[in-house]
């Protein structure tokens, strides 16, 4: 699903225009940048957390040419999937899955 087709879900499924359903859901994604910007965790009740995680510099390696390349300390985003939304996803296991592969079947 992409930014857009969230907004016209969100748009049908309540009686709020597009342009007001993008306000939202441009209102969460600020809110939710901002506070992982801070360094604070999100959590939403049963769809999963957000949080920070701090990399240690290392030495990584051109593939090209193959010599070093330093890599610099960074902080990533790292979202944990909650246990109601890991339920639901495992329970459509009967769906044709699109986008991957499901070769653990």
């Amino acid at each position: 699903m992409t930014k857009s087709e969230l907004i016209d879900a969100l748009a049908t499924r309540s009686d709020l225009t597009k342009a007001r359903a993008e306000l939202v859901v441009n209102c969460v994604f600020d809110s939710m940048t901002d506070a992982l910007q801070k360094g604070e965790g999100i959590e939403i009740r049963g769809f999963g957390s957000f949080t920070v995680r701090p990399y240690k510099a290392y030495s990584g390696r051109n593939p090209r040419t193959g010599e070093p390349v330093p890599v610099p300390p960074k902080r990533l985003p790292f979202f944990k999937v909650g246990k109601d939304l890991k339920e639901i996803v495992n329970s459509s296991r009967h769906l044709a899955i699109t986008g991957g592969d499901d070769s653990d079947d």
